[in-house]
């Protein structure tokens, strides 16, 4: 691990401000992604913020009849909030697939949000990353892809988002709030949030220089059947080889996006329209532009079964 300064941020606003402050600064708050990085030499910060002392803890109502979730609300307290629980079983459901125990006790709202991928060939400093190393070119391109991604993809990238709680986040169209450096404060819908690789894989998310996550704001319940299923390699403590969350509602209409095919959760609003007619529609329209390899065009036809697996669920 590379040496670098430290501080305690007492305020969102000032902990944005001493990030735009020092170069290549990052804020730390459970860890659990960002230490493991450090340790690798992949994430280098010369500077870390720690934001543990903020009051972001707290799960509230909001006035439009939603929630807001601050961003150091742990993993295991979102999940087990009975708000949550009742109104967002999706999300809840999605949280606790994700992870251990022990790692869903110190995780937050807004690491989780920003987790970096488990790509392979990310974690392997000998290969060529574009996400590491802007340029190099990218080894999982000719590589072993199996767990990669199929849809969204690019010549430069082809990584996909590992998180399960944001594919639960994009199919209730939660928004993230931030700070700004200059105290200035935005709402980006979670469907903005994270990008798509293109030419720049290394920029993963819409937040500029030193913008700083205050919540996710949740709108108000949907209602209908909840469901979130996880394909995965071992029953526990393993990323998803696919992902499926939907809000199924009594009459079969309703939304359904998916996580381990893109480099975000991925949804199309298209796909919701058909979800009333079956699982195979819907696959058509979220995988309409896929870009397979060898390793991983199963991902296709396990996500149709998974997603025909969760809407006979539902709708029993």
């Amino acid at each position: 691990m590379k040496p670098f300064t430290f501080e305690r941020a007492t305020t969102p606003a000032e902990a944005a401000k001493a990030a735009s402050a020092h170069a290549g600064a990052k804020f730390i708050a459970g860890g659990t992604n960002l230490l493991d990085l450090m340790k690798l030499q992949i994430e280098t910060p010369q500077h870390l913020i720690d934001v543990n002392g903020l009051a972001l803890d707290r799960i509230e109502a909001t006035d439009a009849g939603g929630l807001r979730i601050g961003a150091l609300v742990r993993n295991t307290d979102m999940a087990a909030d009975e708000r949550v629980r009742r109104d967002y079983g999706v999300l809840a459901r999605a949280v606790l697939a994700g992870a251990s125990g022990q790692l869903r006790n110190r995780a937050t709202t807004a690491g989780n949000l920003l987790q970096r991928t488990r790509c392979p060939y990310f974690y392997d400093t000998n290969m060529a990353c574009n996400k590491r190393q802007p340029g190099s070119g990218c080894s999982a391109l000719e590589g072993y892809s199996r767990q990669l991604g199929v849809v969204g993809v690019s010549d430069a990238c082809i990584a996909t988002n590992p998180s399960d709680m944001n594919v639960a986040l994009r199919v209730l169209d939660a928004e993230v709030e931030t700070v700004k450096p200059d105290g200035t404060t935005r709402a980006i819908a979670i469907g903005d949030f994270h990008r798509l690789p293109g030419d720049t894989p290394e920029i993963e998310t819409a937040l500029e220089p030193g913008e700083f996550i205050t919540a996710v704001t949740l709108p108000k319940p949907l209602g209908g059947t909840h469901m979130y299923r996880k394909v995965r390699d071992r029953a526990s403590y393993a990323f998803a080889l696919i992902s499926v969350a939907a809000v199924v509602q009594p009459d079969g209409t309703g939304r359904v996006a998916v996580g381990g095919v893109a480099h975000k959760p991925w949804r199309v609003e298209a796909a919701d329209a058909e979800l009333s007619k079956g699982a195979k529609p819907v696959a058509e329209k979220l995988f309409a532009d896929a870009r397979t390899t060898e390793h991983n065009a199963f991902k296709i036809p396990l996500t149709e079964r998974t997603l025909g697996a969760v809407l006979t669920e539902a709708r029993s």
